[in-house]
């Protein structure tokens, strides 16, 4: 495939750039929606859970943006082989950690507590880490740059 000083890049890269570049697509849309108030997206919730995304503090805002558009932009920096994708990934971390030390400190509403619910954001956490992780690896092994 293409090649960055000689070394060709492996077709494992370009797999996992374009899933996560699909998955933190879909963050930054959910994103978008809410805080646009879309109220077509918005329909898809429950009153006590759009009480509950309304009564964020407005700092929160910003974590939340750190960790959806990071990965987005770590996603596309992963398939120019940038050696800065490992730090968009890394702030895309820390913005899902602090929502989660939040989210400790401000329980989500009955409505919202689910066993696909938990295993969904879980999943959130994991594949930030396995992503972050994925590009410090290809940038140790000289693929990014």
């Amino acid at each position: 495939m293409a090649t960055r000083a000689g070394r060709a890049t492996p077709v494992h890269l370009w797999i996992v750039g374009l899933l996560a570049l699909l998955w933190n697509a879909f963050g930054c849309y959910d994103y978008l929606m809410t805080e646009t108030g879309n109220a077509a997206y918005l329909a898809n919730y429950a009153p006590d859970q759009l009480a509950y995304f309304n009564s964020l503090p407005g700092w929160l805002v910003a974590p939340w943006a750190l960790g959806v558009w990071g990965g987005l932009i770590g996603a596309v920096l992963l398939l120019m082989r940038s050696r800065y994708a490992v730090w968009a990934f890394a702030v895309s971390l820390i913005g899902i950690v602090t929502m989660t030390l939040n989210s400790m400190t401000n329980p989500y509403p009955a409505s919202m507590v689910s066993t696909g619910g938990t295993v969904f954001e879980w999943t959130i956490k994991l594949v930030a880490v396995l992503l972050l992780w994925y590009a410090w690896t290809m940038r140790k092994r000289g693929v990014l740059r």
